[in-house]
């Protein structure tokens, strides 16, 4: 069964009406040997994970927006699990009974912040950093997928899932040791290789097999005139 979803950026926080709104975004990093080597890690010898808000969701075909804060942003293509209930320390063997289903995700990332800052939150928690789509896929085997992620139609990042250092299982095992999951949470689970800058302009594709492709834009950051008015009135206050 396939749940379609493409619909305004505002409907994405309950999966645009077609299930609830996520309380958190839980990602895991270096969790493809190659990704870590190429960013100069060492393999983990368990999941590292981190959050990413809900405010960062953004939906298929929507505008990924560099923040000028930032002069590197990186695309990152994985596949997302999407909890269908609440989950608290699941064992591996039960993991599938917790799950609605799967989708592309994009974990979009300030590179230049992230290194700047160690630990990932300003450099990955950017509003439209986490775009999530085309639809969730709800009978799918995500053992050995196909993975690739596109920019402007040339081939960035290839690999399958099955090159993941630790499984789905594994993965929502260790999650739910830590924190509760409640449903429609979702969880990044790592990129392949080849991650890659992103400029104003680009078309950003993340394609997994028996899934589909995420297709995203890429704009800088326009304050609007509206927004950039109420600063000017409050930076001459600052002043008088």
């Amino acid at each position: 069964m396939t749940v379609r979803y493409n619909r305004p950026l505002l409907k994405i926080y309950n999966f645009l009406e077609d299930g609830p709104r996520p309380t958190k975004i839980v990602a895991v990093g270096r969790n493809y040997a190659e990704h870590a080597k190429e960013l100069g890690n060492e393999a983990p010898p368990e999941p590292i994970i981190f959050l990413k808000p809900p405010s960062a969701l953004l939906p298929h075909e929507g505008t990924i927006v560099r923040p000028p804060q930032s002069q590197r942003v990186d695309h990152e293509g994985e596949l997302a699990i999407v909890i269908g209930k609440r989950a608290h320390n699941v064992p591996a063997d039960l993991w599938r009974d917790f799950v609605r289903g799967f989708t592309c995700a994009n974990d979009v990332t300030a590179r230049d912040l992230q290194k700047k800052d160690v630990q990932f939150t300003r450099g990955k928690g950017f509003d439209t950093f986490c775009p999530i789509g085309p639809c969730i896929e709800t009978d799918l085997d995500p053992a050995d997928l196909a993975l690739s992620t596109r920019v402007n139609g040339v081939v960035k990042q290839n690999g399958r899932t099955s090159m993941m250092i630790f499984s789905c299982a594994t993965i929502i095992e260790f999650i739910t040791s830590v924190m509760t999951l409640e449903p429609g949470d979702v969880i990044l689970t790592g990129t392949p290789a080849g991650v890659g800058p992103l400029q104003a302009g680009d078309v950003v594709e993340v394609e997994i097999e028996g899934i589909g492709i995420l297709r995203n834009h890429v704009a800088n950051f326009e304050r609007s005139e509206e927004s950039a008015e109420a600063q000017r009135r409050r930076d001459s206050r600052r002043v008088g």
